[in-house]
């Protein structure tokens, strides 16, 4: 696969590659997706003069245009847009690209790579509406905020089939490359879908499974039985349906995003030997289960909550003994209550009705709401200290008894288990007293638990529906998880989110460094190859190897006394001087309070460490998962629930050779993003990277400084700078000699017979350029970044000599003729 064909001839091939007509068969969605030929031409006749037309640095816009005026001592004064002149140091300013290169589909092929290039091509595309771009090996994509006709069935249609380069760039391009991939290569392919919350990764996800829906069963129209007990419908319905119920438990309202998924899913959509759909399964990482306790004031808990208290269906009300309104209701009412884009009530029987046809049966649809309605229940118990004493007791029964009525317990048990736990000390139990903050401790924990439990069975309940038992040949998995960012507070939950980020781009990077190595050794290319994935090492080795960051947290994890202030502690013994990934961070006024810095690949990042021992062992009362098992409510959701409690509580099914663990959430985070690179890893991957535009959700906008921070927060300029390491640009030698044979056609002899390769060797070595900065290969010559720039200009410059030396011969020998028309005239008169 190449990284990026010539950048000389890119406005070339796309202008011939596919004209008006042929992007006739998109419809109206054709517009939002490429120029037409009129504007391509427009732009390659527009004046440009690449020795003065610079992007210089702006404090307020990051980068504007501008025009160099004079260069002298390392300072450049530049005339920006506005008029306005400014002196600044000379890396201050970057060279501009020729018009012909405007709204470019693939930005790899830019003469000149640079931060503002790539960022002005990207809001150029995005003001004219067309929102995705490559660049590379990424496909990037800008959240519109409106709806555009860029889904509709004919533009399915016109990408079936078409490669990479026939069709401009669209995640149905990189699904159906894929889907090609599959057949052709006979290997497991991946989507990885990343980006900021908001972004529109899951609205991706669900074009590319809508993709697969429509062309994996084109032809299919016999209509097949489906087997008693199974989901009704189409396997792409039943993908499509389980959408809707893992949204309600899985999404809420973040600051940026009003829908955001607050769990990554791996879905895995598996084909048969002729390309059909044969069945489909979901994994998911990272739930974001503290969120079922606590949420900031600009955030809110998981839609699943507001629906059923929208009212909608009354009967849920009175079945889970709650009230309409969430502030009865602590552990859901700490920030907003309602998105004003989203309709609770309707999402509520959306949900309903994803239950009831994802073949859950009616026990188990009451057993979800039940175990839905006590964990806001949890949030209400209530507990007061004896008196002379540090022990607890329960302040009133009321909301103990609607709990246990609600998860089929004795709530005396319940009170009791929770305030005096039975706990194993040698080959005996003893009861142990519990302080008014342990129990709420406790409460809290497993309110968390019940919930995420909860949503991993319904996980696993899917995937049985899901499971046709038809045979599968490949898969084509779908990565769809929070990208990294950087918040203002940043704790346990944002490490492990830019944990997974730094180990996808080492991934990347270590891909793009394979396809490289594989094309440069088939051109025959002499080059020293660099691992890009150890760039990324250094800071990895720090957070998962023995003694970084998560093996000390979960070793203090097993010290009763240690506190935050001891692992701390610990950190900067082991790391602060020793690894420059880690530091001390820097004190700033209204910045909240830091207690380490990591350098990641995307920028340095302050941590909170505040309850992070907690968190990490959110320990679960086990004399309460003991009456869980006895539950009166006899569901299939219970045997699988409780063997997930056991195994995280480290019971009878855990592994007892990982003694503590398994209790921990940082060494489960591990285990799971472990299975997850292991899976990537086993497949041909293609990247999705989705942007925010802005932070106000107004459509065609673009926030410079936001846009940026995530061209580097999401890999694109690192996928950039690797480019310009190697040789980015490429060109077979047909085309190379056919481009450039103008710049010194006295090279080439005339009139004989000489092979393009020698044509182009001859061409190249006979140009005043740096030699060093091409390589010839068996097909193609390969160059460094910004080599075919200079080409471009020399070819530019030779152009305008030739066009000029020839209009003057032409006006010389039109004015010699008119001369002579003229003297005839002159002498004709004299004879009259």
């Amino acid at each position: 696969m190449e990284l990026a064909a010539s950048s000389g001839s890119a406005p070339r091939e796309t202008a011939t590659m596919s004209g008006d007509a042929e992007m006739a068969v998109f419809g109206e969605a054709a517009q939002y997706l490429r120029k037409t030929e009129k504007e391509r031409i427009e732009a390659q006749n527009r004046p440009f003069d690449a020795k003065t037309s610079y992007f210089v640095i702006d404090q307020k816009e990051m980068y504007v245009k501008g025009v160099i005026q004079s260069r002298e001592g390392g300072k450049v004064t530049v005339k920006k847009e506005d008029n306005t002149t400014v002196t600044v140091k000379d890396d201050e300013v970057f060279p501009m690209n020729p018009p012909k290169y405007d709204k470019i589909e693939d930005m790899a092929m830019m003469t000149h790579l640079n931060e503002p290039a790539v960022l002005y091509n990207l809001k150029e595309r995005y003001a004219a509406w067309m929102i995705y771009t490559y660049s590379g090996l990424f496909c990037a994509t800008v959240n519109p905020y409106k709806w555009l006709p860029v889904y509709n069935p004919e533009v399915v249609s016109g990408y079936r089939g078409k490669k990479r380069q026939e069709a401009p760039p669209h995640i149905f391009s990189i699904s159906d490359n894929a889907y090609q991939f599959m057949l052709t290569d006979r290997e497991n392919q991946s989507i990885l879908i990343t980006g900021e919350s908001g972004a529109g990764k899951t609205v991706n996800t669900k074009r590319v499974i809508q993709y697969f829906a429509t062309i994996a069963v084109v032809g299919d129209t016999k209509k097949k039985e489906q087997p008693a007990g199974k989901i009704q419908g189409t396997l792409e319905d039943q993908i499509i349906q389980a959408n809707p119920l893992l949204e309600a438990f899985g999404n809420a309202k973040t600051v940026r995003n009003d829908n955001s998924s607050r769990f990554g899913k791996f879905i895995r959509i598996h084909f048969g030997t002729t390309g059909k759909l044969a069945s489909a399964d979901i994994e998911t990482y990272l739930l974001e289960k503290s969120r079922v306790t606590f949420q900031l004031s600009a955030e809110r808990s998981y839609h699943i909550f507001y629906q059923i208290m929208s009212n909608k269906k009354p009967e849920l009300i009175d079945m889970l003994l709650i009230t309409t309104n969430p502030y009865d209701f602590p552990f859901v009412s700490q920030g907003e209550i309602t998105v004003p884009s989203i309709d609770d009530q309707e999402e509520l029987m959306a949900t309903d009705s994803a239950i009831d046809i994802l073949g859950f049966n009616p026990d188990e649809k009451v057993g979800i709401y039940k175990m839905t309605g006590a964990v806001m229940h949890y949030g209400n118990m209530k507990f007061k200290q004896k008196q002379r004493e540090e022990q607890a007791e329960p302040d009133g029964t009321e909301v103990a008894d609607k709990v246990g009525y609600l998860m089929g317990l004795n709530s005396a048990d319940l009170l009791k288990a929770l305030c005096y736990p039975r706990v194993k000390v040698g080959n005996e139990f003893v009861t142990k007293g519990q302080t008014v903050q342990q129990v709420n401790n406790s409460v809290g924990a497993l309110a968390k638990s019940v919930f995420e439990k909860m949503f991993l069975w319904m996980v696993i309940r899917i995937n049985q529906q899901l499971d046709t038992k038809q045979p599968r040949q490949h898969f084509i998995g779908v990565l769809d998880i929070a990208g990294f960012e950087i918040f203002d507070y940043n704790s346990l939950e944002q490490l492990c989110i830019n944990f997974t980020n730094e180990k996808l781009q080492q991934f990347f990077n270590h891909h793009m460094f394979v396809l490289e190595q594989e094309e440069y050794k088939k051109e025959g290319i002499d080059w020293e190859f660099i691992d890009f994935g150890m760039d990324l090492a250094a800071c990895i080795e720090l957070i998962e190897k023995p003694m970084g960051i998560f093996s000390i947290l979960e070793e203090e994890c097993m010290f009763p006394k240690a506190t935050d202030t001891s692992f701390k502690n610990k950190l900067y013994d082991q790391h602060l001087g020793k690894t420059n990934n880690f530091q001390k961070p820097k004190p700033a006024k209204g910045k909240a309070e830091a207690h380490f810095s990591l350098v990641h690949y995307a920028g340095t990042v302050d941590y909170n460490i505040s309850g992070w021992l907690d968190k990490n062992k959110d320990p679960l009362n086990e004399t309460v998962i003991g009456l869980y098992q006895k539950s009166s409510v006899k569901l299939s959701l219970f045997p699988v629930f409780f063997i997930c409690f056991c195994r995280s509580s480290g019971g009878k099914k855990g592994a007892k050779k990982k003694g503590s663990s398994f209790q921990t959430v940082s060494a489960l985070f591990r285990e799971n993003l472990n299975k997850l690179m292991t899976n990537l890893r086993s497949t041909h991957p293609h990247f999705v990277r989705c942007l925010i535009p802005n932070e106000t959700k107004t459509p065609g906008a673009m926030d410079h400084h936001l846009v940026m921070h995530q061209l580097r927060c999401n890999g694109v300029l690192e996928g950039i700078r690797i480019c310009r390491k190697g040789f980015p640009s490429r060109i077979l030698y047909a085309d190379f000699k056919q481009r450039y044979k103008v710049l010194n056609a006295s090279a080439i002899p005339e009139g004989q017979f000489i092979d393009s390769k020698k044509a182009a060797e001859k061409l190249l070595g006979s140009i005043d350029i740096d030699h060093t900065q091409y390589k010839f290969g068996h097909t193609k010559v390969f160059f460094k970044a910004g080599l075919l720039g200079t080409l471009e200009e020399m070819r530019d410059d030779k152009l305008a000599q030739l066009i000029t030396r020839t209009q003057a011969i032409c006006r010389g020998y039109l004015m010699r003729v008119e001369f002579q028309k003229m003297m005839e005239r002159r002498y004709c008169s004299f004879e009259f």
